[in-house]
């Protein structure tokens, strides 16, 4: 295997170092001492074991850089994975690995949570009437409305489509509907602009408390239930 940047320090400082770290810190071993050093005397560490002793020192500092990059680079694909593609919120799979956690910490703490889960009303006809460029914008504009509008500790997620939800910590289910509802009311704070259209956007939503023994999954469904019952009473 052929190293590359291998380091061309003097063996003794080399030696010298790794028995002070050995030692804990101290000085390096006394005179005229038959040292063990990597489980060589002396009288062994030749010119030539010396060399590959060199060598294989170097190989492990070529071999911890690398580790230290590839740590790195996982951990920016496993961040890629957990982003939606459009917007700068979470996915569906980071949310639901979030909820899990939020499960966990009000079955320890008996904390209140909540999920909210928003549909934008008519979104359709704004990806009809002025094209999927005009829709992508409108996406990525409720995104940021709903992100600037939560506390650090609540979590948005797009969820696909037009639809996305919010975990809120801390929250009863009479603050989650106060919240959801100052949520919705930013959404449809100002009219979307994308070149020379102007259009309006609105968003209906569901609320459900987030109870430990409930599959993650089954708490979704059961926000995005309740936030069609409220599209339904409005269409009465």
């Amino acid at each position: 295997m052929k190293i590359t940047g291998a380091r061309h320090e003097a063996f003794g400082a080399i030696r010298k170092r790794a028995l002070t770290q050995a030692a804990g810190g101290t000085a390096a071993a006394p005179k005229g001492d038959s040292t063990v050093f990597l489980g060589l005397t002396e009288a062994e560490l030749t010119p030539a074991v010396q060399a590959a002793i060199q060598t294989l020192l170097a190989e492990i500092d070529s071999l911890r850089a690398e580790t230290a990059r590839l740590k790195a680079r996982l951990a920016e694909v496993e961040g890629l994975a957990d982003r939606d593609s459009l917007t700068p919120l979470l996915n569906r799979r980071a949310l639901l690995r979030e909820l899990g956690r939020v499960q966990a910490f009000v079955q320890r703490y008996g904390a209140p949570a909540a999920l909210a889960y928003f549909d934008l009303d008519g979104f359709k006809r704004v990806n009809d009437r002025f094209g999927h460029a005009a829709g992508d914008a409108a996406l990525k504009a409720v995104a940021e409305r709903l992100k600037d509008n939560v506390r650090e500790s609540d979590l948005v997620a797009r969820m696909g489509g037009d639809e996305f939800a919010v975990i809120l910590v801390q929250a009863d289910l009479g603050v989650a509907e106060a919240k959801a509802q100052a949520l919705a009311d930013a959404i449809a704070g100002e009219p979307l602009q994308f070149g020379d259209w102007t259009a309006p956007i609105h968003a209906t939503f569901g609320v459900c408390e987030i109870t430990p023994e409930t599959d993650p999954e089954a708490l979704i469904a059961r926000a995005d239930a309740a936030m069609y019952a409220r599209k339904r009473a409005r269409a009465e």
